[in-house]
Parts: structure tokens; sequence; C-alpha cells
């Protein structure tokens, strides 16, 4: 999934948020309490309060959206198109012909050979998140495999190691009581086992 503006909301999603928080504003110049501005905006009682407290100590500005969160990229939206493609051309085109999977580490590499930035691991992750890519495992067979080998081990050792399961007849299906004596004659009380 993409999310925009480095995985918080987009530009319309911050405008909505911000439109109620200013019409909290309004309700608390009315003196309107915060639990009560909570209810009205469909808001949780938490932040009512929040908005409330920041309100009271900055005014209506406290209120206004501060932009996007986080920290600021390093590179800048053309070399962010640029690297997307370098991503997309894959790793074998820039030297990794090893196997064709993208890690943090390599993009961190390849950050720091085509734009000269330096990148950790982690960063590298952020931002492959920012651009909308997402980690995938890949799914794949050691190529070593033998398939005869694999079956032999499940129908022969497994089943030696496995050991018998629980014998049929000493269990009960009731969660509540044990197997109902009803119907053996010799579990009864007051029946001799003769």
């Amino acid at each position: 999934m993409r999310y925009a503006d480095g995985g918080g909301l987009t530009s319309a999603g911050r405008q909505r948020r911000e439109t109620v928080r200013m019409q909290a504003a309004e309700l608390f110049e009315r003196r309107v309490k915060p639990s009560e501005v909570a209810q009205r905006l469909r808001v949780s009682v938490k932040s009512a309060y929040q908005w409330h407290q920041w309100w009271r100590d900055g005014g209506v500005q406290a209120l206004a959206s501060r932009g996007p969160s986080g920290s600021r990229c390093r590179l800048s939206p053309r070399y962010l198109a640029k690297l997307a493609g370098y991503l997309e051309e894959g790793p074998a085109a820039h030297g990794w012909v090893e196997d064709q999977v993208w890690t943090a580490s390599r993009v961190a590499t390849l950050i720091g050979r085509k734009f000269h930035v330096s990148y950790s691991v982690s960063g590298a992750t952020r931002l492959l998140h920012r651009l909308g890519f997402s980690p995938q495992v890949p799914a794949r067979r050691v190529a070593e495999r033998d398939e005869q080998v694999v079956t032999v081990w499940r129908e022969v050792t497994w089943a030696e190691v496995k050991g018998p399961g629980r014998p049929a007849g000493t269990t009960s299906a009731s969660r509540t009581r044990q197997a109902s004596t009803v119907g053996r004659p010799g579990d009864r009380p007051g029946v001799s086992a003769e």
C-alpha cells in the first residue's frame, strides 16, 4: 500500500483534521466543555482535552496543522523519482547479480552511490516505505532440495519419530464431565464384575 507524505495523511486528510480542530476552538471560545466537544465532533475525549490544553496555551493558532510529520527527507522530489526508477530496474542493473532482491542495506548503498547522501539501513527502510514499497518475503525453496528424500523422510522417519497418538476409546467428547457410564454394565455402581 502506498502512503502519502511519508506514511502519514495526505494534505486533504490533514486539512479535514484541521477543520475539526478549528470547530473545537470555536466551541471552546463559547465555553463548551471538552467532553461535550468530543461528543459533538465525534472525536475521542482524550483528543478534545488535548486540543483544549493547546487552545488555552496558544489560542487558535496552536490547533493549526503543522504540515507533514516526521523528519524532512534528504532527497529532493526529483531524486526520489530517480531512486524509484532505479529500484524498478532491479538489483542486477546496479551490480547485485547474485539474486533479484532489494534489501534496505543495498538501497542505502545505492543512494550513497547515486546521490552522495548517506542513509542508515533503518533510514533506507523508512524511505522505501515513504516511496510505497513494502517488505516482501520471497517464496522460494532451497536449490539442493531432493523431493524423493523428503518424501521418504515423511513416510518412514517421521512416522517413527512421531509415535502413536491417543487411544481412541479413552477420551471424552464432553468439556464438562468424563465419559458417560451408561451402557457399560461393569462401570455402574452396584454391579459386580464377574
